[in-house]
Parts: structure tokens; sequence; C-alpha cells
């Protein structure tokens, strides 16, 4: 039998850090969490334990904490392209560098006092390579939203095993994770365009008379993409956070659509992107 390598990386996941910028009394905090994965020359390292070609991933979580010392972390593309940058252009094996950052948000409560900010996770994927091409790809997750009307399910296929019923109102209730594609690594301003797309998402979803979660999902990212000229593609996951009404007929009570029971699990899981008819080639932006 005959094998070979296949495709291959490594990296530090999820390498916490927390950066506080003292401006006198007032500080301000940044807190992400970094993942990294570097390809390239690593043929012998697999093939016969030689690491003469390999960074150690406890050097790429130190890099994370010095460039956070060395530049501060303002945007995390930004951060994110700084870091990739760096891994491909000073180690001669590394030829491409995904750098993954997610950012958890923090609302102010004093000169230097917050509380964590329950809301949805900022996030970014970098791409850079040897040959000086880059994708940026930001997003966010855990977005959650909900309608409690404005939604119908109905006119779908029905077998022996159907027995949901169609309904003309429901809630609809979901909670996003959404990434789009930048045409470019140059933008101006990664927190515009999140601001942006962001609102886009929710004026879509609250905005749109929905038959279906497909429907509602090419809504959000036909808005998201009118919105923001900077983007070229969006792709949307989103859970469908089921709300049945429940039988109150046993206690003598009718329910009017006014008591739900919220399951969690089992959910359907609707999936999609939306992308203009003239957006550049993908190339590695969604591995």
């Amino acid at each position: 039998m005959t094998v070979k390598l296949g495709a291959n990386r490594y990296g530090k996941a999820e390498t916490r850090l927390v950066h506080v910028v003292r401006d006198g009394p007032t500080h301000h905090v940044k807190d992400v969490s970094v993942s990294i994965a570097l390809s390239g020359d690593m043929e012998a390292v697999h093939l016969t334990g030689d690491n003469a070609t390999v960074l150690p991933t406890d050097t790429q979580k130190n890099t994370v904490y010095a460039f956070a010392r060395r530049h501060g972390v303002g945007q995390i593309e930004e951060f994110a392209l700084l870091l990739a940058r760096h891994f491909v252009g000073s180690q001669r094996p590394i030829h491409h560098a995904r750098v993954e950052v997610e950012e958890y948000g923090w609302n102010r409560t004093g000169a230097h006092s917050f509380v964590r900010d329950g809301g949805e996770v900022r996030t970014c994927v970098v791409h850079h390579d040897i040959d000086g091409r880059t994708t940026v790809v930001s997003g966010l997750k855990d977005l959650v939203v909900l309608n409690s009307t404005g939604s119908e399910f109905h006119g779908y296929i029905v077998d022996e095993y159907t027995t949901l019923e169609p309904t003309t109102d429901r809630i609809l209730a979901t909670a996003v994770a959404a990434q789009w594609r930048h045409r470019a690594d140059d933008t101006a301003s990664y927190v515009k365009v999140y601001e942006e797309v962001r609102g886009a998402l929710l004026d879509a979803f609250a905005g749109t008379h929905s038959l279906s979660l497909q429907q509602t999902l090419y809504a959000m990212g036909e808005r998201a993409l009118t919105a923001c000229p900077e983007i070229c593609e969006v792709r949307l996951a989103m859970p469908n956070k089921h709300h049945f009404p429940v039988d109150l007929s046993p206690f003598g009570l009718d329910n009017n659509n006014e008591v739900f029971f919220a399951a969690d699990r089992p959910y359907g899981l609707i999936e999609g992107g939306v992308l203009r008819e003239d957006a550049p080639a993908a190339g590695f932006a969604w591995e």
C-alpha cells in the first residue's frame, strides 16, 4: 500500500488575551480569544519527527501576548492581519497562516469598571499566504433574536412520518451566526462595516414577514450586501429555536398563542450564503 501526507496544519487554539489601555483614570478593555493555524513545509515532521520546520505552538501563544504589548489590540481584523503576516513573513517554512479572533464585549459602568456584555460575540478569520494573498472574513455569533408573530410555516412535504401542524402565526426565534467576506483587506473601518451589517441583519429579520426561516436568511444576507458595498458575500447559520404552544385544555384553559414551551433541542438548522454576482473568487477565505 502506498500512502502520502494529506492537507495539514497546526497551531495554538484559543489563546485568551485581555488587554487594558490605561488612559489616565479611564481604562479601556479588549477581551479576545486568538486561534492560529499554520501550514507549509511540514512533511518531515510528520514522516520522520524532524521538528526543524516547526514553530512551537507555545511560541505562537507568546507572540500573541507580545504583539498586544507592542501594537495594542484595536480592531480584531487588524490584529489578526498583523499576526498572520508576521508568521508567514518571519519563518521560511510557513507558507500559510490562518488567524481567527473572537471578541467578548464589556460595557462600562465606571472609569475602570465593566460588566460583561450578554450579547453577541464578534468574530474574524484572516488568511495570509507566502504569495501575498490575503482574505478577511468578519462576523458575529450568538446574536439571539425573536419575532413573536409575522412568521408562518405551511405547504411543506407531508409523508407518513409527518406530525407537524401547519401554522400561519408562530414565534420565529434564532441565534444568528453570520460571516461576511470583505472585497479587500484594506477596509477603512471594520467597526463601521460591522455596525452596518449588524444593523442590516436585524432590520431584515424584524421587517420580513417570514414564510420560512430560509426566506428570512436570504433577506438578511441580501440586506447586508445592499447596505455595505465593502463586502461581497455573507454566510449565515441560523438554528430554529422552536417555540411550541402549550396545550392548556386539560386545565380548562384556551391558548391563543400566548403560552409556549421553548425547546432547546433537537432544532432545525438553516444555513446558506448570499453573494454578489460580481463577487471575486473566495480562494481560501472560508477554510
